[in-house]
């Protein structure tokens, strides 16, 4: 039984390199197998691949042909879906065709014979058993990019194409099968994990990107769809590089188990001592400084140099000792992070091991060779590779193959405990060869690997900040209606009391904070009233006292508490009381009886008339001593009578004598004329006590 292998490496100057695999077989104990020359971009897989036309999706060349041989489990059978297809059917199908045949060799019988440009295909075709052979057949054609064809068994009727996008599909959350051999140059991704992914991003080339399937064995994807981003990074993951992308409406994530976090190198969880090295660069930085190339510095995003090694051949090898068994997801790397040193590894492979003295090489499923990981481009940028099937064990051996200037890198382990993301085991699939035993020591599936969105402890957080929040805004607002409430029982209570208080000017005090606004006649002097003897009082004679002013206080102005004379003028507005005999007349202005001591108050003075002054109280208990020989003259306006008004005599040794009103007629002279005493001031009394 011979078996074939191709293998295609490219390097450059940075020894970059990409490797991809295709294995044909060519026995009838084999799953797949190709031949011809026409043949484009394959990957057969047991349970699912992809092929195309040769040089897919440019034009096919003319005069070529190429066979696929498919065979899966026995009583499965094969569903084709194609993703695209345009061959030129200008000779209907005579020389430019696909072909389909139930069966592999002589005996095969045809299912379908297929051209035509530009044609969408919405219907799966299905085969009548597990061996099919798909036929491509190319003669003189002028246009035609070919075809490019998925399959997979019949228990996967969810199957899709390399071609389709997240935006083929609207549903929140939806589940598809991606066939294997998506891994192609056909299309774009944007966004990374856990961010998610641009909604114009191929699905099946992003699961291969965020590691939830593997490029050779394809497998299940569980999608949720959500609302776009103003921004997608970039990265390179599993071969895969995503590009920066802008806003989307929509973006797309990956529903996984979560087996994706780090396993301690970057925390420090990993002791120092659990990291070992083949060798250690002897060799001081650029400041004279001892040598800080240790295994212990090759944790990720920690900052200064990495580990680097002494000598630079195949067999340097970085350890990490875990303590016990983990369930290792992945690996994420980077070189030196410094400019000043260009190191970096840029191909890998991984061994494992229970004791640390027996080693296995990590190898795909159903794969015969080591898996060579694709490491890192430069010296800074981080790149992820994922194992499919994971490993578990306690011991990771890093062997670099591929370096730039020097072996140097910093990394850290993706994984979980044993117990978590466990899947059931699947049944074994076929051998690819019989020339090298298959690994089967390890499961096939592909892991379900949680999105690192959501951590462990996410719906305990949520469910106390929705019981927290609703909490804290009732008790604020609680607090807000009980402030207003107090404020609105104090202003309704100032209200009540105000009802029936003084208004402002009615209450003691303002008056006096009033006067300094009233005009005076020389110097303010301070108020001292006037007294009269006990002698004076007994021979002064009531006078009639007309009735009292009846009106409202805003009608008039208020009265004086003590009069002060220096501020009257020989014109009197004041207004007499009603109901007076008119042909009164009081002979003293300034007499007053003890007994009735009234307010009179000034009426409103009109637009155009007078102003009214306000009256003066005084106290006449300090009145001099001597005879009153007539009544007392009165400077009110009496009804009938003339305004009275008076002149200030002259100041002698102390007294004042009152000149008799105006307009009336004089006494005769008294034998003792009374007198006066004029309030004085504190600085004449001053002066008289010196």
């Amino acid at each position: 039984m011979d078996t074939v292998g191709m293998v295609r490496v490219e390097s450059n100057g940075a020894g970059l390199f990409f490797i991809s695999t295709f294995i044909i077989v060519l026995n009838t104990g084999a799953s797949r197998a190709q031949k011809g020359d026409g043949c484009g971009h394959t990957l057969l897989g047991p349970n699912s691949g992809t092929l195309s036309s040769i040089s897919y999706p440019q034009t096919y060349p003319n005069g070529t042909v190429c066979e696929w041989e498919i065979r899966v489990r026995p009583g499965e059978k094969v569903t084709f879906k194609f993703a695209d297809f345009d061959i030129e059917d200008s000779d209907s199908c005579h020389f430019n065709y696909l072909r389909i045949y139930n069966g592999i060799g002589p005996t095969r019988t045809e299912i379908g014979k297929y051209c035509g440009l530009g044609v969408q295909w919405d219907h799966l075709i299905v085969s009548a058993g597990n061996e099919v052979t798909v036929q491509f057949m190319s003669g003189t054609h002028v246009s035609g990019r070919g075809f490019l064809l998925s399959y997979s068994t019949t228990d996967h009727p969810d199957l899709i194409t390399c071609l389709d996008k997240g935006s083929h599909f609207t549903e929140p959350e939806f589940s598809k099968y991606c066939p294997a051999g998506c891994l192609t140059a056909f299309g774009e991704i944007s966004g990374t994990i856990p961010h998610g992914y641009r909604d114009s991003s191929l699905l099946c080339r992003a699961g291969i990107h965020a590691g939830v399937v593997s490029n050779v064995l394809g497998g299940q994807i569980n999608v949720v769809n959500s609302k776009g981003i103003p921004y997608y990074e970039g990265s390179l993951a599993n071969n895969v590089t995503s590009k920066v992308g802008p806003l989307s409406a929509s973006l797309f994530t990956f529903k996984t188990n979560g087996c994706y976090g780090t396993l301690g190198l970057e925390s420090g969880v990993v002791r120092n001592a659990q990291i070992t090295a083949s060798t250690v660069l002897q060799w001081d930085d650029i400041n004279r400084q001892p040598p800080v190339w240790g295994p212990e510095r090759a944790r990720l995003k920690k900052p200064g140099p990495p580990w680097a090694a002494l000598d630079t051949n195949e067999n340097q090898w970085l350890q990490v000792d875990l303590k016990k068994e983990k369930r290792i997801t992945g690996i994420s790397t980077t070189g030196s992070t410094m400019s000043d040193y260009y190191f970096y590894v840029s191909g890998y492979r991984v061994l494992y091991s229970e004791d640390g003295k027996n080693w296995s090489v990590f190898r795909e499923a159903n794969a015969d060779h080591d898996k060579i990981f694709q490491g890192n481009v430069n010296y800074l940028q981080e790149v992820r590779n994922n194992f499919i099937p994971p490993i578990e064990a306690r011991y990771i051996r890093i062997n670099p193959l591929q370096w730039h200037q020097k072996i140097a890198m910093k990394v850290e382990l993706l994984g979980c405990q044993p117990s978590l993301g466990r899947a059931p085991i699947p049944p074994p699939l076929p051998k690819i060869s019989t020339d090298f035993p298959v690994q089967l020591d390890k499961t096939t599936f592909t892991p379900d690997i949680r999105n690192t969105t959501v951590t462990p402890n996410g719906t305990k957080d949520v469910a106390l900040a929705a019981v927290l929040v609703p909490v804290l805004v009732m008790a604020l607002t609680a607090l807000i209606l009980v402030l207003v409430c107090a404020w609105h029982w104090r202003n309704r209570k100032k209200t009540a009391e105000g009802t029936y208080d003084l208004p402002y000017w009615d209450r003691p005090g303002w008056w006096k904070g009033m006067k300094q606004f009233l005009p005076a006649k020389g110097p303010e002097v301070e108020e001292s009233p006037v007294r009269y003897s006990s002698t004076e009082v007994s021979r002064l004679r009531a006078r009639d006292v007309g009735p009292l002013l009846q009106t409202a206080p805003a009608e008039y102005a208020q009265p004086l508490v003590g009069g002060v004379v220096g501020t009257l003028r020989q014109r009197s507005t004041f207004k007499p009381g009603e109901g007076v005999d008119p042909s009164y007349a009081d002979p003293d202005p300034y007499d007053a009886p003890l007994q009735e001591i009234y307010h009179a108050y000034a009426e409103p003075l009109p637009a155009s008339g007078a102003e009214y002054a306000t009256p003066i109280i005084m106290d006449i208990s300090s009145h001099l001593a001597g005879t009153v020989s007539q009544p007392p003259i009165s400077t009110f306006k009496s009804p009938g009578t003339a305004l009275l008004s008076r002149t200030d005599s002259s100041v002698s040794t102390g007294h004042v004598q009152y000149d008799t009103p105006k307009g009336t007629l004089s006494p005769a002279p008294a034998a003792e004329e009374l007198v006066y005493q004029v309030p004085q001031s504190s600085v004449q009394k001053a002066v008289d006590s010196g």
